[in-house]
């Protein structure tokens, strides 16, 4: 693959849906040893887009290229150095966890029996169990291993941790942390939980009624993201809604607003504007996902 090719490149891709768009002209790219995490309310077009980066589905306009190929021509060897799991992952409901594993296995020259082994031990799935008997749970679980056993170079992760347990969701992501820990491997993590994003994500892609609200790297969004407190401001009755302010609360003498863009001058021209004393403060993931989906008003 040309190492100047990201791994997972997503173009102008549109989708529609008996004429409802659930993507529009969405581009993203994801560079080698990056985790990106995707992010998105339910609806928001998340599983859509993992589907037509892989070629599962066909987008109405654009493309995807995984490892520099066209998804929907991927070469076996391109295939062979890709992990997917789905959002609801369907294996094997006839077999013993054993005998899935062994026969998924089989397609794979690089399949990693004895990571395998190690998985199905950490994961704590019992090889002779029936799949279809399998919780919820225990069937996601062995959806990750069968698409880590071959040490794929690219991941793509669809809600791959939401019937999870707490202790075995942070399991799982001290896993991708250990994938990616050589820098070679790419992630995209479709996920609805921002903690998660924030402990293995060195970028983020925010999806917003089928469209990209902000792709780049996570420390970047929470620099471009603040909230801004207003003290003082006594009988100021002027408008505080200036160019990038998201929203405001006001209460009495002072207010809470949420400043996208340039904040130090945004909160300067708030200071000079109103006589107030203002101060920043930094957001956490999940308060800058709740603002930037927040519908502002006046």
């Amino acid at each position: 693959m040309n190492s100047s090719v990201p791994p997972i490149s997503i173009r102008g891709i549109t989708k529609c849906f008996g004429g409802t768009a659930a993507l529009s002209d969405v581009s993203l790219d994801v560079g080698r040893g990056e985790v990106l995490g995707l992010l998105g309310k339910n609806g928001a077009g998340k599983t859509t887009l993992i589907k037509c980066a892989l070629g599962l589905l066909r987008p109405d306009a654009g493309e995807s290229l995984i490892g520099g190929e066209r998804a929907p021509d991927m070469s076996p060897c391109t295939k062979a150095r890709l992990g997917y799991v789905a959002q609801e992952p369907a294996v094997y409901p006839w077999m013993k966890v054993a005998q899935a594993i062994a026969y998924h296995g089989a397609f794979y020259e690089n399949w990693d029996a004895d990571f395998a082994a190690s998985l199905l031990q950490r994961l704590e799935l019992d090889p002779t169990k029936r799949v279809g008997a399998l919780s919820v749970g225990q069937h996601q679980k062995l959806a990750i291993l069968l698409s880590l056993g071959p040490r794929p170079d690219i991941l793509l992760l669809d809600e791959p941790v939401a019937a999870l347990d707490p202790a075995a969701r942070r399991d799982f992501l001290k896993m991708i942390l250990d994938i990616v820990a050589n820098g070679k491997r790419t992630v995209l993590l479709s996920t609805h939980i921002t903690s998660d994003v924030e402990r293995v994500c060195s970028h983020v892609s925010i999806l917003r009624d089928g469209r990209v609200s902000f792709t780049g790297e996570l420390d970047a969004l929470k620099d471009e993201v603040k909230r801004v407190r207003l003290s003082g401001l006594h009988d100021y009755s002027g408008n505080l809604r200036l160019d990038g302010v998201l929203r405001v609360e006001r209460e009495g003498d002072s207010a809470i607003l949420t400043v996208r863009g340039n904040i130090a001058a945004t909160t300067d021209s708030l200071r000079r504007d109103t006589g107030a004393t203002a101060a920043i403060e930094g957001l956490n993931l999940e308060d800058i996902f709740l603002e930037l989906h927040h519908d502002a008003t006046a």
